[in-house]
C-alpha cells in the first residue's frame, strides 16, 4: 500500500474546508491509499499545464490533486473548488 505524503498547499487548503467536506475527504483518502482508481474517487489524469498530476473529487464541487511516486508514494498537492483547482 502506498503511502500519503501531504503537501504544505494541501494542508492549507484542506484546513479551509467545511467540516463535512473534511469529513468526505479522510473517508476518501484511506479509500486511495487502498486503490487511487477505486470508483468513488472518480480519479483523472489532468492535461495540459497538470499533465503527470491526477485528481479526484470530493463530493461534487471540490478536487484534489495528487502525484503517485514510483508506486510508492502518493503526493497530495492541493484541494480547491473544482472551477478554481485547474488554473494554474
Amino acid at each position: 500500500m502506498p503511502a500519503l505524503i501531504y503537501g504544505s498547499a494541501f494542508q492549507k487548503s484542506a484546513n479551509k474546508l467545511e467540516n463535512r467536506e473534511l469529513e468526505h475527504l479522510a473517508k476518501l483518502l484511506k479509500l486511495l491509499e487502498e486503490n487511487f482508481y477505486h470508483p468513488l474517487l472518480h480519479t483523472k489524469y489532468l492535461t495540459g499545464s497538470l499533465e503527470g498530476f491526477l485528481a479526484f473529487r470530493i463530493g461534487r464541487d471540490y478536487r484534489c490533486i495528487f502525484r503517485i511516486i514510483d508506486n510508492e508514494i502518493i503526493l497530495l498537492l492541493e484541494v480547491r473548488h473544482r472551477k478554481d483547482i485547474y488554473r494554474k
